[in-house]
């Protein structure tokens, strides 16, 4: 949707937040006047801009003071106004987030590389304190890649590659779907144009061919859930352009992408989810080795759904994911769906949430509290945060995400410093190996511990891979 007006967003908002609509207002024309003879890239007034993140937070229910911080979003940045204007004329949880997505000025720093280590930090921070920061974030970052067409070739791509290094994890990391598939192809787009290109003309192809099997496939699974009386929706889903582009480069054939084409199942509650896998199996052959249960095993950030891959007609292979509507509600959107779910106590408990149940919130709290240097904090995350993960299984199921490379010292004191500075043995899928084993995806650990042993050994601290175990390595051998 191009050139968002004030009406549209206006109109959005009524769908779920009819009182906060003059409020709304009275920031757009604050931001309007603010910004007024700014022009953007393209031509257009700057405030457009700021309008169309705001719609795209509207689109995710946001709440009022999100709303009004994407409004505001640029103009501590590019106008006059202080951050205690907007506390004094609104309210300081507007002024805290306006404030946190703002970039710190060139004043302070000697170097642009400097000012850049210390910016993206405070992105990434910015989650610790108050999530709403990253999600406004990201609606800027995702309109700003939708209208990349007016920067210069060099900086698409090097927005482009910004965008995959850290806001697509980020995306990734609170649940976000929806944008982090935009961000991804968005990117793509601009970093291998030649390839996007091919690889969108195959989908549309592989979409219209398919298109008669998927829909008989459908109505078939409509009519056996009805006739089960089991309330449903199900949709047509192809995988994202760069999804296709990372499998073809790992070296596989478009005909082997198990999850190219999918039907996305949602029901009305958990144990019809099950039953509806049972009803589906009936049906199709399913293909063994690509089931997962994310139900009972849910994702590291909090995805659930039912995966299996059937051979559908013509011996097409499908991929169905059965979920209920609150699933995949959370599928879509993560933690910005607890905006429609929680209302008025959203924000806490997203923040709750993050804290108890997204492992990589307790790994990026650690990282803040041990690098000091804003270059060699980036540098930390990067590689133990944003690159290729281990997933491996506890005695008792629980899985566990680790960055490649891991040892069994970093998935001990992962799950907790007593086992770590007590750890004497280890066996990895009922194997006995050593502490410098490199876990492998799957990998069922069991740690064996004794009180009375010497502790953690120095030379364990060059075998972890992650800052929580150094730390506490460390810190040990500092005691004794």
């Amino acid at each position: 949707m191009n050139n968002i007006t004030l009406n549209d967003l206006l109109i959005k908002l009524e769908e779920y937040n009819k009182e906060e609509v003059e409020i709304v207002k009275k920031v757009y024309e604050y931001a309007d006047n603010l910004h007024l003879g700014q022009k953007r890239q393209s031509g257009e007034p700057y405030i457009s801009h700021t309008l169309s993140v705001a719609y795209i937070l509207a689109e995710m229910h946001a709440d009022r003071d999100t709303i009004c911080a994407g409004l505001l979003h640029d103009t501590l940045e590019d106008t006059n106004i202080t951050k205690e204007d907007i506390a004094h004329d609104f309210n300081q949880n507007i002024a805290n987030l306006v404030d946190g997505v703002t970039k710190l000025s060139k004043m302070n720093f000697s170097s642009k590389q400097d000012q850049n280590y210390a910016n993206t930090r405070k992105i990434i921070t910015g989650i610790t304190e108050d999530v709403r920061i990253i999600i406004i974030k990201l609606a800027d970052r995702l309109h700003n890649m939708r209208t990349l067409e007016f920067k210069s070739e060099f900086k698409q791509k090097e927005n482009a590659l910004e965008t995959m290094e850290i806001f697509v994890l980020l995306a990734y990391y609170i649940g976000a779907y929806r944008i982090k598939s935009e961000l991804e192809d968005l990117s793509l787009r601009y970093l291998r144009p030649d390839m996007y290109k091919k690889i969108e003309e195959r989908k549309l192809k592989l979409e219209e061919s398919s298109d008669a099997l998927l829909k008989e496939m459908l109505y078939k699974i409509q009519k056996l859930l009805e006739s089960n009386n089991i309330p449903n929706e199900i949709k047509v889903r192809t995988k994202n352009i760069y999804g296709i582009y990372k499998r073809l480069n790992e070296g596989h054939k478009l005909s082997d992408i198990h999850d190219l084409l999918s039907l996305k199942i949602m029901v009305d509650e958990i144990s019809n989810c099950y039953y509806t896998l049972g009803i589906i199996h009936k049906e199709y052959h399913p293909i063994n080795d690509k089931f997962k249960d994310y139900i009972c095993n849910p994702k590291t950030n909090m995805y659930q759904s039912l995966h299996t891959t059937v051979f559908g007609p013509d011996d097409r292979l499908v991929q169905t994911q059965i979920r209920t509507f609150d699933m995949d509600k959370v599928a879509s959107f993560g933690l910005t769906a607890y905006w429609d779910e929680q209302k008025g106590n959203a924000r806490d408990v997203m923040q709750e949430d993050l804290k108890q149940k997204f492992q990589f919130f307790k790994s990026l709290t650690e990282i803040n509290s041990m690098f000091g240097d804003n270059q060699e904090f980036v540098n930390q995350v990067k590689c133990e945060l944003f690159s290729d993960k281990v997933y491996v299984y506890t005695t008792k199921g629980d899985i566990i995400e680790l960055p490649k490379g891991s040892t069994p010292i970093d998935f001990a004191y992962k799950i907790h410093t007593d086992i770590g500075n007590t750890m004497v043995g280890v066996f990895v899928n009922d194997e006995y190996v050593q502490v410098d084993y490199i876990l492998q995806n799957k990998d069922r650990i069991r740690i064996i511990t004794d009180d009375l042993s010497y502790g953690p050994r120095k030379d364990w601290i060059d075998k972890a891979q992650t800052s929580l175990a150094k730390r506490k390595i460390k810190e040990w051998n500092r005691k004794e």
